[in-house]
């Protein structure tokens, strides 16, 4: 058995929105009661409490604020596991100290735990939650398996979202014995060793003239909206404005967030279906442990490189690789460019534009991408 999610967009109506942001806010008011209470205890020479005793702490607080009541059980109580998780990062020296969650930069979500059968697909178009009742949603890939959690999620377009993770078997795919090297470039996103190219779509470039037609529109509405911000606490109002208040800047800002999400759509589905292809094909597929912080550095081609995704793609293929028993491995990209993959001669750095070069020892005509593909396959392995 796997766990495995599942991402539906819902519909829901005006009361079942209205429910949805309630939830929102009174979980980011427990994680920030929960935290100063962590705080408070810190200060006072107390000791850490853990994700157990901070679930004691919830009914307390309904005790103290009714409207608690109001939200799902336990989207409360994944707020203390959530925290808990938070301070074993910042035990670890993984993470910094947990921050207080604010209205307008915390991410609207909330997570509810599957309990006797509280949450459930009532049928082909409607899933069932804890106070929300039956809410309509549509998905490419409709869940299956027993419901384990549901994460709700308003994205930057008001769009809402439903998480569903899963317990499913999935069926095992048959084995090809192939192994093949992964060199991750520009101008062709994948280069198998076998001399196979998938190329690079520029989504970034798709809606470009859209989108920065709205991105200069933002910046001319957000100025405006300041300055008059500003001239109302010149006249020292009860109430300013507030950049919430200006219709226009917020149109703006919904439409740059619209092209933004599509953008960032289009490319995860081209990885999926990618990584798919892949696991399919490939018993052993082995990739260089790529540190793009570095390749950054360089201006001309920081656009490019995180259009790519190389991170996200390694991913989806270290997952779905634990899916279906393949097996996925990391290489050191040290001189793979530069070794000729028939003999191992060094011929030295190659500059970006030399796309393909003749082995001066053994006389190997060779393409660029497809000999640093080979030599990734020949690597020793370091399983991820």
């Amino acid at each position: 058995m796997t766990m495995k999610s599942f991402k539906l967009r819902i519909y829901p109506n005006a009361t079942q929105r209205q429910q949805i942001e309630r939830n929102f806010g009174i979980c980011r008011f427990v994680w920030n009661e929960l935290l100063n209470m962590q705080i408070q205890r810190h200060d006072n020479g107390g000791k850490y409490l853990n994700e157990f005793q901070m679930n004691y702490l919830i009914k307390p607080l309904k005790q103290q604020y009714p409207w608690l009541k109001e939200a799902d059980a336990t989207s409360l109580i994944a707020v203390s596991h959530n925290l808990h998780l938070a301070f074993q990062k910042l035990f670890k020296k993984q993470a910094g100290y947990p921050k207080f969650k604010a209205r307008r930069f915390a991410k609207p979500t909330y997570r509810a735990n599957a309990v006797n059968g509280n949450i459930v697909l009532t049928d082909a178009t409607h899933l069932r939650m804890p106070k929300l009742g039956p809410i309509l949603f549509r998905t490419g890939q409709r869940p299956v398996g027993e419901i384990k959690t549901a994460t709700v999620v308003r994205d930057r377009v008001d769009n809402y979202y439903v998480l569903v993770v899963a317990e499913v078997e999935l069926e095992s795919w048959p084995k090809s014995e192939a192994a093949v090297g992964l060199d991750m470039g520009i101008a062709d996103l994948v280069i198998t060793s076998d001399g196979m190219k998938y190329p690079t779509k520029r989504f970034d470039k798709a809606n470009a003239k859209k989108k920065h037609y709205w991105e200069k529109r933002l910046a001319r509405r957000r100025a405006q909206a300041e300055k008059e911000i500003a001239w109302d606490r010149h006249l020292k109002l009860e109430a300013p404005r507030q950049l919430s208040d200006f219709k226009n800047y917020l149109k703006a800002k919904r439409m740059v967030a619209k092209y933004s999400a599509k953008e960032a759509n289009q490319r995860r589905d081209y990885l999926q279906k990618l990584s798919t292809i892949l696991i399919r094909q490939y018993d052993l597929i082995k990739l260089e442990d790529l540190k793009t912080k570095g390749l950054l550095h360089n201006h001309k081609l920081a656009r490019a490189i995180v259009n790519q995704s190389w991170r996200e793609l390694r991913l989806m293929l270290e997952y779905k690789a634990a899916w279906y028993g393949k097996q996925v491995v990391v290489v050191s990209p040290y001189k793979t460019s530069q070794r000729c993959s028939n003999c191992g001669y060094d011929d030295g750095k190659h500059e970006l534009d030399v796309r393909e070069w003749t082995c001066p020892q053994c006389g190997t005509r060779h393409d660029r991408d497809i000999n640093a593909a080979k030599n990734i396959l020949a690597a020793e392995q370091q399983t991820v």
